[in-house]
């Protein structure tokens, strides 16, 4: 199976947060995924508010032991697509964030699923 040419390290891992596309045959395309989705951070973020109401920036930023910066730019990008709801409040005198999955981006994690769930069964074939 062929795999999108990516940039590595020595150590052989990849430079990219993007997962390796892998080529199968007619019927399933795997450049069809969601491309909003189809990054570690961002997948991680959607997944596990798929299974809490809310979570807070620093409840998610332990769970996907991630950087502030980075969980910021994706979590950015995933609310601009409409994929989650973000909420600035205080405690106190502490700023606080939370985030919630939109229906859209319920939507979004059932279809990126499905079609991963195809990509695998074309796979076993």
């Amino acid at each position: 199976m062929a795999e999108r040419a990516r940039d590595h390290r020595r150590d052989g891992k990849s430079t990219s947060d993007e997962a390796p596309i892998v080529s199968v045959q007619a019927g399933t395309s795997p450049t069809a995924l969601d491309p909003i989705i189809h990054v570690r951070v961002r997948l991680g973020i959607v997944s596990a508010l798929a299974v809490e109401e809310s979570l807070t920036f620093n409840e998610l930023k332990r769970r996907l032991d991630t950087s502030d910066g980075n969980l910021s730019v994706h979590a950015r990008k995933l609310e601009e697509a409409g994929y989650i709801e973000i909420r600035k409040s205080f405690e106190g005198r502490m700023p606080r964030t939370d985030y919630s999955l939109t229906a859209g981006g319920r939507r979004a994690l059932q279809q990126y699923l499905d079609h991963m769930e195809a990509l695998i069964d074309r796979v076993r074939e």
